[in-house]
């Protein structure tokens, strides 16, 4: 909240009036999403959970056909109670279950027909996943064929231009809309936006109000992604090259350990998984006395995600701002300093 106070001035003249039932700065934020994307409009949500279901639910109407082909893994199965089938009257299709965006053949040959192809980048819960550009283009190509619309869960889209070599407007533009967060990547405090055509964009408002996301006022929030806009999405570049840092000194650091996966081997992103033998709770605990001891916080809390190995547990990883102080060396003295608090396996 304090860098957010101290950088408003540059970011949005706060002698003009703020916002009321979405104009003034939660405007600007759509215009500037808008243009940053390469899209005609965009839409201010809430919740990025919302700016999803309705923009299935409208593409669902246009397309007259209401079955979304998905990954099992993406948000949208995962992370939202189911509801896009409770709430808004969908059904999904899985091209794939491999921990990874679906190819092209994997689209082309799925059994049954689909109104929307949807597409998380990166694919979190499968280690923050990115194909590349050629392997997407081709995916989106095979989903036209089918007569499908394209739509990308973009939360994290912001961080992916490294990894494709692409600016915004090119990767988002393979789609039809693109649904992107404002505190994933650029440190706000929430929000999302709904990308895409002008027509879409339109209806889709319409429905927001219907799902109570006509907010009074919600200037904070845009104030903080305006900020997030003009000082983290910058630097997002740079935190993607010392994810490969970090990822490459734990690797060497957990070499001694036995079976480990840093996860991908050189991230997509700037963020990636770390596996360990160990339980969840034990490796929580060693994270928590490593930064009570050492003032070092290497890793957060680790989870053992369901149905995998057993005695094995993952943690996410992301590199930003403070992460750029480390060299590969702090990282491996901090790694050797938590293994030093593990029980040895075996």
């Amino acid at each position: 909240m304090r860098r957010l106070v101290a950088a408003a001035p540059d970011a949005y003249d706060l002698e003009q009036p703020v916002d009321m039932y979405g104009n003034g700065i939660v405007a600007e934020l759509e215009r500037r999403t808008a243009e940053l994307l390469g899209m005609e409009a965009a839409a201010f949500f809430p919740t990025g959970t919302m700016a999803q279901q309705v923009a299935l639910r409208c593409w669902a109407a246009r397309t007259g056909n209401a079955t979304v082909a998905t990954h099992p893994l993406g948000h949208l199965e995962v992370h939202e109670r189911d509801a896009y089938a409770v709430v808004s009257g969908l059904r999904t299709v899985h091209p794939t279950a491999e921990p990874r965006l679906p190819s092209a053949e994997e689209v082309a040959d799925l059994g049954e027909p689909f109104g929307t192809l949807m597409l998380e980048l990166p694919l979190r819960d499968a280690g923050f996943v990115l194909p590349d550009f050629d392997e997407l283009t081709a995916t989106v190509a095979a989903a036209r064929e089918r007569d499908a619309v394209v739509h990308l869960d973009g939360a994290r889209l912001w961080e992916t231009t490294t990894h494709f070599g692409r600016g915004l407007p090119e990767i988002a533009g393979l789609a039809d809309s693109v649904y992107v967060s404002y505190y994933k990547s650029l440190g706000g405090l929430g929000g999302a936006a709904l990308a895409g055509p002008a027509s879409l964009v339109d209806e889709a408002r319409a429905w927001r109000h219907r799902y109570g996301g006509q907010v009074i006022q919600q200037w904070p929030v845009a104030l903080a992604a305006l900020v997030g806009l003009d000082q983290e999405l910058p630097r997002l570049p740079e935190y993607v090259a010392q994810a490969r840092v970090v990822a490459g000194a734990l690797r060497e650091a957990f070499a001694g350990v036995g079976w480990f996966r840093v996860h991908p081997g050189e991230p997509h992103t700037h963020q990636f998984q770390v596996w360990l033998p160990y339980a969840a709770q034990e490796l929580t605990e060693a994270s928590v006395r490593l930064a009570e001891e050492e003032r070092t916080m290497l890793f957060r809390r680790w989870r053992e995600p369901a149905g995998g190995p057993p005695g094995v547990a993952m943690t996410e990883v992301t590199v930003a701002a403070p992460g750029l102080q480390w060299s590969a060396q702090d990282v491996r003295e901090a790694a050797a300093a938590f293994l030093r608090l593990l029980t040895p396996p075996g």
